[in-house]
């Protein structure tokens, strides 16, 4: 084993431990000790005033595989959709999600039937509310305007897959005047987003969704380590960029 190899296993061990560390003995903290990023508390926001209002919130998951790299922002999302249908349970207008996917649709019905079994009220619980409107990206995007464009609807996240058809999505939910947030793996669609969306999620941003909504402890201790993480990896440069100058390795 070299060197570099060596390093590797115990900066991966180090961040290990940090997760289980904050996620262990500090598992009430707060997001608040995170760098402020003003979409989340819009998000928050505009949750609560839906759940009051008795209106409809909808998460739209795009159309990624979840057996790709297309999928890791849909799986974001569905962590999303599980905070939102926590808090919007009781909701008169419990929340909907859209999905361009198989196994996103089916895994956005689980995640809806979950939070119904663990709030006791399973009988609250419409398959329904997780959707597949179209398997091409067009398809999905013409089925989602439906739901975007509902006047019911008074907030409209994004965290998937998208392409262009994203900016049909958005213009929707923007002639319906609700909140539109949300992020996307793909630059296109980003870039869709950050022109039309209210409040975009740029980046990495998304990925940062489950600890400032406090889905999971674990979320958040997993910012935290990162954070630690970069600070001890820039130090490791710098140093060894010291050590490379003065000729010592």
């Amino acid at each position: 084993m070299n060197a570099i190899s060596l390093a590797g296993i115990i900066f991966l061990a180090l961040f290990a431990g940090l997760i289980a560390y904050f996620a262990r003995f500090k598992p009430g903290s707060s997001p608040s000790s995170l760098r402020d990023i003003p979409a989340f508390s819009r998000i928050r926001r505009g949750i609560g005033l839906a759940v009051e209002a008795g209106q409809q919130l909808h998460l739209a998951l795009g159309h990624g595989g979840i057996a790709d790299f297309k999928g890791g922002s849909g799986l974001v999302g569905l962590s999303l959709l599980e905070r939102i249908a926590r808090a919007a349970s009781n909701s008169d207008r419990p929340p909907v999600a859209t999905s361009g996917e198989a196994s996103l649709a089916f895994l956005s019905q689980d995640t809806f039937k979950s939070v119904y079994r663990l709030m006791y009220s399973e009988s609250q619980y419409d398959p329904e509310a997780g959707q597949l409107t179209g398997l091409t990206p067009f398809s999905y995007a013409a089925g989602a305007i439906l739901v975007a464009s509902d006047p019911q609807v008074s907030t409209n996240l994004f965290s998937g897959h998208f392409g262009s058809e994203i900016g049909l999505i958005l213009d929707a939910a923007e002639q319906n005047d609700s909140l539109t947030s949300g992020g996307s793996d793909d630059l296109q669609a980003q870039a869709i987003l950050y022109a039309a969306a209210q409040e975009p999620l740029v980046g990495e941003e998304l990925y940062a969704a489950g600890a400032y909504l406090q889905v999971n402890p674990y979320h958040l201790a997993s910012v935290r380590a990162q954070d630690i993480m970069r600070w001890v990896l820039a130090g490791g440069i710098l140093v060894g960029a010291v050590l490379k100058a003065f000729g010592l390795i």
